[in-house]
């Protein structure tokens, strides 16, 4: 897929689109809070194929490709105005038939914008999404931070992001870690969800319980089911790549 920079009120994102599929919907991707288009790496394209779906794969504002964030100070709500955005993407892209494959961060993201933009997204999933802040959520959090100190670790992100490793780093440590941020909670906004909504989790998610699952697909108003992979961590797609792609592509072959 052939990649280019486009603005989006402002914001100077990086997508690939492959759009062969006359007619039929595209699966967004959204990816999790170091992640990027590139390091998707083949899962989009392997979904595309099977599915007869298109695709639309974009790095964030401040990750990849895309241009820097203009701080590494979030509010709190900065997953809603991620999805605020999105939907201004998807008007820009003139997509009105999406279905949403988020990753961590971008799993909630795409519960948030299924929630507010339903005239525009037809079906998600969400892949270890959080709804509201665990202690194992944070945990992991500070464990990345100790990784980030001690290894090879902003080396390893800089491949994918360059020089904006330390502000994302940061924006995504210190405001999970904020004591205003223990607070955050999304519930409220699940009974919107009326399309389709898969949620998937590693039963070993480093970085949530199955209390964010159950809560998710107990409050939603749509048609919601749950796909638990024992002795799997946060990354389903990377750690058994086979599963998610066959559980997803099954998803998606109920409703279009």
């Amino acid at each position: 897929m052939e990649g280019r920079i486009i603005d989006v009120k402002g914001n100077k994102l990086y997508i690939e689109h492959h759009n062969p599929f006359e007619g039929r919907p595209t699966i967004v991707f959204l990816h999790d809070s170091l992640g990027s288009v590139q390091l998707w790496r083949d899962f989009p394209a392997k979904l595309s194929e099977v599915t007869g779906c298109n695709v639309l794969v974009y790095d964030r504002l401040g990750y990849g490709k895309s241009y820097p964030m203009f701080t590494h100070e979030r509010p709190v709500n900065y997953m809603e105005l991620e999805a605020d955005l999105l939907n201004d993407l998807l008007i820009e892209m003139n997509i009105d038939n999406a279905i949403l494959f988020g990753h961590s961060d971008g799993g909630t993201i795409a519960l948030i914008t299924a929630a507010k933009y339903s005239e525009r997204v037809k079906a998600a999933i969400c892949e270890a999404g959080h709804i509201f802040v665990e202690d194992v959520t944070l945990k992991g959090v500070y464990d990345a931070w100790d990784a980030y100190k001690t290894t090879n670790l902003p080396e390893r992100l800089q491949k994918y992001h360059g020089d904006k490793v330390e502000m994302l780093f940061r924006a995504w440590t210190e405001t999970w870690t904020r004591d205003d941020y223990r607070s955050w909670n999304i519930e409220h906004l699940l009974k919107h969800i009326t399309c389709p909504l898969l949620f998937i989790q590693g039963e070993a998610d480093e970085y949530g319980t199955l209390d964010q699952v159950e809560k998710t697909v107990s409050q939603v108003s749509g048609y919601a089911e749950k796909y638990i992979i024992p002795g799997i961590g946060h990354t389903p797609h990377k750690e058994v790549p086979e599963l998610a792609l066959k559980k997803a592509a099954e998803f998606i072959g109920k409703f279009f």
